[in-house]
């Protein structure tokens, strides 16, 4: 294919046949020669299809090691670490931990905090 940035549109397209639609999609994946394109285009793909497909096809479908190298996988997996970071801060303030306790356990600055 000759632009495979498209390719995690296709399940979007106006079809009864989405399966079979993602089912090409990762066909073509498997066919890109850069494993960095290959992995960003896969994660493009789970991450589209989950708008419209069940998430078990998806990951039978897909393989999910190299969605893992993918760098919105990545950058969605730091979200979620933040998210988590921020809400543990937020407990420890609520439960009255001082802020040299919650440094030393998040290993955040106090500047962070």
């Amino acid at each position: 294919m000759a632009n495979p940035g498209l390719l995690p549109l296709a399940v979007l397209s106006d079809t009864s046949t989405k399966d079979s639609i993602l089912q090409s999609v990762a066909a073509q994946i498997e066919n890109i020669t850069n494993p960095r394109t290959q992995n960003n285009v896969m994660a493009s793909t789970a991450i589209l299809a989950g708008l419209v497909l069940d998430e078990a096809l998806i990951q039978r479908l897909l393989r999910r090691d190299n969605m893992r190298e993918s760098v919105i996988y990545q950058s969605i997996l730091q979200e979620g670490a933040d998210e988590k970071e921020r809400q543990i801060v937020v407990n420890l303030l609520k439960a009255g931990a001082s802020l040299e306790l919650i440094t030393q356990v998040t290993g955040l600055t106090v500047e962070k905090i």
